[in-house]
């Protein structure tokens, strides 16, 4: 009974991580398409709506299970963070619509394809959870791909600002429009590099 329960806990951590998996893809073919903008904002709010079921449902199950197969801190926090990498993504792609921006800037493309990389590397430490870590080097890397993908994404958000803030003739609205948008993908990166975070902390405990 109890193995059961855990395979359910890690069941749904690794649902959330899918949902924030396909929200960064599908935010990834809006960027190569502005064309589609409703039809996928409508996809990534589903997907928001699925993500915030399963963190209630996730927190439910850690707050109702007398022993859970980790901290339950530590569940809490990869159940939060993963909701937040579906949360930024959703933002930012309400916020290309709400704001009418009509077309992609350049680096728009890149710096989310660095987002889906991380959480592609994100969702597979997370599912590797459940394998336990009495050998936990090939996890280990996979926390260090996603801080370099964060470091990348660091330098593309960088110098996505300064293409932006030195376009000659670009009014200050428009920039304001386009730093919100980076800055959501960018902060969705940082959450990856948090989840990493703990599960780093995870396997120290528990290796």
């Amino acid at each position: 009974m109890r193995r059961q329960k855990d395979r359910n806990l890690f069941a749904l951590l690794e649902a959330q991580a899918q949902v924030a998996l396909k929200s960064t893809k599908a935010l990834h073919e809006l960027t190569k398409d502005f064309g589609r903008m409703a039809e996928l904002n409508e996809a990534i709010k589903k997907l928001e709506h699925e993500g915030d079921d399963l963190t209630h449902e996730l927190q439910n199950r850690i707050a109702t299970t007398f022993i859970t197969p980790l901290d339950k801190d530590d569940l809490r926090a990869l159940s939060q963070d993963l909701d937040d990498v579906t949360d930024y993504v959703e933002a930012a792609a309400a916020r290309a619509e709400l704001y009418g921006l009509s077309s992609p800037r350049p680096d728009l493309a890149p710096a989310v394809e660095l987002l889906v990389q991380a959480m592609e590397l994100t969702e597979k430490a997370v599912c590797s959870l459940q394998m336990g870590f009495s050998k936990s080097g090939p996890l280990r890397e996979l926390l260090k791909e996603i801080h370099t993908v964060e470091n990348a994404s660091d330098r593309a958000f960088r110098g996505a600002l300064k293409s932006l803030f030195d376009e000659p003739g670009i009014d200050a609205l428009t920039v304001i429009k386009w730093k919100e948008l980076y800055d959501r993908i960018e902060t969705a990166v940082d959450k990856c590099e948090d989840i990493a975070a703990t599960i780093g902390t995870i396997i120290d405990k528990y290796a």
